[in-house]
């Protein structure tokens, strides 16, 4: 999320870039998404591997003992995701949800024990960070627990907080949010990207009906529920922020055209997802 203007000089053809780029992506993942069975999953598998890298890399703990486990914790809990989105049974039974949360915790441990000692904590964090992108969206797709209708919810409310925070900063200006992690970033802009990201978010709801997961909530809960997740997607982008800031790096990569690396676009879906997984993790699986 960016939401004051570009330092002056910047070409113009740099917004043009970022735009392209995300709507290719765009395109894209919503094309996957409706689709959804193996063409979703390996959207996400693909992504979950390359944020290992991008993390390891950025976090000075990237060895090939490291990027092979961490990577194998998250294919394993994408894999895992989504033989369960597609069973049955869903995630009531109970143990099968417990494991799919200890499997990339116990990949980490043993990345941190393969790291270097200066890195070993940041190094634990890869596989369960990367897994939380492979398994949280895909779960979220299988049909009795949300389905299309939820999985576009997420994007609808993380999108557009991003974008409306950016373009309310840009036009609006004020107070910093939290200068010494991101000095772009303006309170105007947090303040307007959360009011789309919510409007977007239920009106998602209404145009193609409430997922299973909101079938018992009342209209406010799910108002809650998707304000939560807007200022949630704010304070992902924020922690990114830091983790770059500690490190000394302008972006997580050079990955995607005018945008940086897939970390740097899915810093505020990974904390929108960590909190729909953690949900759904209660309310289906308890």
């Amino acid at each position: 999320m960016t939401d004051a203007p570009a330092p002056a000089g910047k070409p113009v053809s740099d917004l043009r870039l970022r735009v392209l780029s995300a709507l290719v992506l765009g395109v894209a993942v919503l094309a996957a998404t409706w689709v959804g069975g193996w063409a979703f999953t390996i959207v996400w598998l693909i992504g979950s591997s390359l944020v290992v890298h991008e993390f390891l890399t950025m976090a000075g703990a990237r060895s090939y003992v490291t990027m092979l486990v961490s990577l194998v914790g998250a294919l394993l809990t994408g894999l895992w995701a989504h033989d369960m989105a597609q069973g049955a049974a869903g995630l009531g039974a109970g143990a099968p949800h417990a494991l799919l949360t200890l499997l990339p915790i116990a990949c980490g441990l043993l990345t941190a024990m393969a790291a270097r000692s200066g890195a070993r904590l940041w190094a634990f964090w890869a596989a369960p960070y990367a897994s939380v992108l492979a398994a949280t969206p895909v779960v979220a797709r299988g049909e009795y627990i949300g389905g299309l209708s939820l999985v576009l919810w997420l994007f609808a409310t993380v999108w557009l907080t991003d974008i409306a925070a950016y373009f309310a900063g840009r036009a609006i200006g004020g107070p910093k949010l939290w200068p010494a992690v991101s000095p772009k970033k303006t309170w105007s802009g947090a303040i307007g990207g959360t009011a789309a990201g919510v409007a977007a978010g239920l009106a998602i709801i209404t145009v193609f009906g409430r997922p299973p997961l909101f079938a018992s909530w009342s209209v406010f809960g799910v108002a809650v529920f998707t304000l939560a997740a807007s200022i949630v997607s704010q304070a992902g982008d924020l922690g990114e922020s830091a983790m770059k800031r500690r490190f000394d790096v302008k972006d997580s990569s050079h990955l995607i055209p005018g945008h940086g690396g897939l970390m740097d676009r899915l810093d505020g879906f990974w904390a929108a997802c960590v909190l729909l997984g953690a949900t759904i993790l209660l309310v289906e699986g308890g």
